[in-house]
């Protein structure tokens, strides 16, 4: 009792300072750490034959001290320049091989010790696996012999993973082409150079917008060590152990295998170099080179892309997205815009589809004229192809069949808007042909492909597959999820027994996999994996319906204690959003989600808090709409607050919410949101922003779904920034943020200035730095920390609420905390309850 007493006496006297102290890392109540640390759900593959399933084990929440290993932040990539490979990696732990339907279990033997696996391909025959590993000073490549589920290092060969997937099968089975890294390159640049002069930036009379992108070389020394550790020496690497190098070094992103293993496509980049754009508008060279390493086509040399407007979809003038015709021996594919790649040119044709066969000495082929800006084409053969564009203005999306054979135009298959769910046909199914590319699932003929769908409807996402005949346009259902179960296809094996897999789970039973054959109920199952949550305890979930005071109909996740009865009467509540912006007020009230799924609690759900005794709103609907001529964001904190107050409405309705007693809370444009309501709104006892933007003047060439500029819409831009309304926010408000940011817009700069203006303005605000951390938090460290501060903050203005608001006094202090180490510097302004501590969106 004396330790109680002295605990509120020291906050008191801390009640209006503003302090930075070292604060360990906490852990939060064994309820939400025994969650936090359930394991993940294994990953899955199947082979392209059907023979066999692949599971991997994942390794999630690195320890801080992993974390915290050396990283540079070059041209938009975060590099471990000890290994040369990405610096935040969640690393798979083990392999399991299981050949179908009732093989059993192998684990694969012979991985390295302590193994950080990824990039995992099968080969194009299935008779092997790829894998890198990254160990404590490069990355390795290994091989998996299926049948005996062993595998083996392939020796003196460090790869470079800067730019991600640093290898590829050829066709032959026997082959891998590799980006490796080169040899005798010497030291690497020290950061600690003494400069030379300053850096210098210059425009001179063109226009060149850029979003604000995170993590872009900042002076010459970050030239140099982008240069040093992204060179690459393209390798050729037989499965017997003999290498050889193709063409020359270079900071070299791509080096795909044609589908006939004749031809390498090589991309590389190259100076000038620009500190205002990340590495993927940096000038490209692509070239075709022959397995002996000899340039047999100089492709294109596109420069700079410093002047693509900032539409959504704008895109860089001249050929772009090379690529091989997957369905072809080696044919060269590629798209050129004919509007300039502004898409508020007027124009009948946005782009031009083109391809170029080998020997690549003829005249290029005109494929297609687009209407639309092209997405992206899924090849079957000289008869068959699809071909996606999309405009954004309107959210228009179209599907058409091209068939090169005939040399017929395009003829549409599919048009929609890419927000209407309910009416979206699914996507088209691939599968790897002989050659390990991805091709259409067709037919015997050709004639059908297939489809497999979300299957959005009133009564939630109930997901199917669908064969449809191109040239008819008639569809035949196989097959459709049913309740009480979330059913999602993830593989269709053999087309003539119509026999494909899926992924299987109720709000109580985990994900598993099944084989099906078409409607018949009968099914086979293909994995046991266990419920991660099974023994600490359980909960209630409804998808609740309701309408805005507009008339858009509203969705929310409903989360219950397991004991929940109605007579306990309305709880302390925790509501999360993310707002949505549309064009059209009908598929805004369109239904998302399915009431049968599997709870997964990832580090930032709000369901934990559901066992400390709240009611959860979770994914709550805020769309925000803008139809005709009229953008979404222009009427924004109107639909914002009719979106939120309609929520706790309905809740109170139900006699589930006390509405003097909820909290909001967000992560990115959903911490956005919750700041907003807090400036226009005081239906809340407390907000909690999670790596947040708050004032939208940093944020000047667009945001989220807004594509004006802040000059083109100022008033929209001010209205929306809750940065600008700090004096009217009195609800206590957290934040937190993730040192190490790299999300487009939410620079941590964001939420040091909103603690400012709060605290300049004498609102209750804490701000929680995590060292190491970006956009999405990993280390279990932080993620227990937040926890614990979340619960810390709920606690204290939310389940008490009396307490905290009648005076330091009587203010409750929270439980003795529970320890983890490592220090974290935060600055706050304390209130009298707590210890003494201190996108583009």
């Amino acid at each position: 009792m004396k330790i109680r007493c002295l605990t509120l006496a020291l906050c008191a006297g801390l009640v209006r300072l503003t302090v930075a102290q070292d604060l360990p890392y906490q852990l939060p109540p064994r309820a939400l750490v025994a969650l936090a640390d359930a394991p993940a759900l294994p990953r899955v593959s199947f082979s392209s034959d059907g023979d066999w399933m692949l599971q991997m084990d994942v390794r999630e929440m690195p320890s801080i001290s992993e974390l915290s290993q050396p990283e540079l932040r070059l041209a938009g990539l975060r590099i471990n320049p000890t290994t040369n490979g990405p610096s935040r990696v969640t690393y798979i732990s083990a392999l399991r091989l299981r050949q179908l339907p009732n093989g059993k279990e192998l684990l694969v033997q012979g991985l390295p010790a302590n193994p950080r696996i990824s990039n995992v391909q099968w080969s194009p025959d299935n008779s092997k696996l790829a894998f890198t590993h990254t160990s404590n000073t490069h990355v390795e490549l290994w091989i998996v012999d299926v049948p005996s589920a062993s595998a083996r290092l392939v020796p003196n060969l460090f790869l470079n993973d800067v730019f991600g997937m640093p290898y590829e099968w050829v066709s032959d089975n026997k082959t891998i082409i590799a980006r490796a890294v080169v040899g005798g390159r010497g030291a690497a640049p020290k950061p600690d150079e003494a400069p030379t002069g300053p850096s210098v930036q210059q425009n001179v009379g063109k226009a060149a917008p850029a979003r604000t992108y995170q993590d872009l070389l900042k002076t010459p020394i970050d030239e140099h060590l982008f240069d040093y550790y992204t060179l690459t020496q393209v390798v050729k690497v037989g499965l017997d152990g003999r290498m050889a190098p193709l063409g020359q070094p270079g900071v070299i992103q791509q080096a795909t295998p044609s589908p006939n293993g004749q031809y390498v496509l090589v991309r590389t980049r190259h100076r000038p170099y620009s500190y205002s754009l990340p590495v993927s508008r940096f000038p490209v060279r692509t070239q075709i080179l022959n397995l002996e390493g000899l340039v047999v086509k100089e492709v294109a040399d596109s420069p700079l892309a410093d002047q693509v407007p900032t539409n959504f979809d704008a895109v860089p003038g001249g050929p772009r997205e090379f690529s091989w015709r997957e369905d072809a021996p080696s044919t060269l594919f590629w798209v050129e815009a004919q509007d300039g790649g502004d898409p508020r040119s007027e124009a009948t044709v946005r782009d031009k589809l083109f391809a170029l066969p080998a020997p690549f000495d003829e005249k290029p082929q005109e494929l297609a004229a687009l209407p639309l800006r092209f997405r992206t084409i899924h090849w079957s053969s000289n008869k068959l192809a699809l071909v996606e564009g999309y405009r954004w203005a309107d959210r228009k999306e179209t599907t058409w069949t091209l068939d090169l054979a005939t040399k017929t135009s395009l003829l549409p298959l599919f048009e929609h808007s890419t927000q209407d769910t309910y009416t979206h046909p699914g996507k088209p199914v691939e599968q790897r042909n002989a050659q390990g590319r991805p091709v259409l699932l067709t037919n015997a003929s050709g004639d059908a492909i297939y489809l497999i769908g979300n299957g959005a409807s009133p009564e939630g996402d109930r997901p199917f597959v669908d064969e449809l005949n191109v040239r008819t346009k008639k569809s035949l259902r196989w097959w459709r999820s049913e309740a009480p179960y979330y059913e999602m296809p993830v593989a269709i094996l053999d087309v003539g027994k119509n026999l494909f897999v899926t992924r299987r789970e109720s709000p109580t039973e985990a994900p598993n996999y099944f084989s099906r054959r078409g409607s018949n109920p009968k099914i086979t199952a293909l994995s046991r994996m266990s419920n991660p949550y099974a023994g600490l305890g359980t909960f209630q979930k409804q998808v609740l319906r309701y309408k805005r005071a507009d008339g858009v109909e509203l969705t929310a996740n409903l989360y219950l204690p397991a004991n929940y009865k109605k007579e306990t009467g309305p709880l302390p509540t925790l509501m999360e959003a993310y707002p949505v912006e549309f064009k059209d007020k009908k598929d805004a009230g369109q239904v998302k989600g399915s009431p049968y799924s599997f709870p997964r609690l990832s580090w930032g759900s709000p369901i934990y808090w559901v066992t400390q005794g709240y009611a959860v709103l979770q994914g709550t609907s805020i769309p925000i709409v803008g139809e005709g001529n009229q953008q979404p964001n222009d009427t924004y904190v109107e639909q914002l607050t009719a979106s939120a107050k309609a929520a706790l409405e309905e809740g109170r309705r139900l006699g589930v919410v006390d509405t003097a007693r909820v909290a909001v809370m967000g992560h990115s444009y959903g911490a956005f949101m919750t700041a907003n309501l807090l400036a226009h709104t005081k239906l809340f006892k407390a907000g909690i922003a999670r790596s947040g933007a708050y004032n939208r003047s940093l944020t000047p060439f667009g945001f989220q779904g807004e594509e004006r500029t802040y000059w083109q819409a100022p008033e929209v831009y001010s209205a929306m920034s809750p940065f600008n309304f700090a004096p009217a926010i009195t609800t206590p408000l957290l934040l937190i943020h993730g040192e190490a940011d790299n999300n487009s817009g939410t620079f941590p700069m964001q939420s040091e200035r909103f603690y400012e203006a709060l605290k300049g303005n004498g609102a209750t605000v804490r701000y929680v730095t995590l060292p190491a951390e970006s956009h999405g938090y990993q280390a279990r460290e932080s993620i227990m920390h937040m926890l614990w501060e979340m619960n810390t903050w709920l606690t204290t203005y939310v389940k008490q609420p009396g307490a905290a608001a009648s005076g330091p006094a009587a203010a409750p202090a929270p439980a003795a905390p529970e320890q983890v180490g490592l220090p974290v510097a935060t600055p706050v302004a304390v209130p009298a309850s707590l210890p003494g501590t201190s996108q583009n969106n």
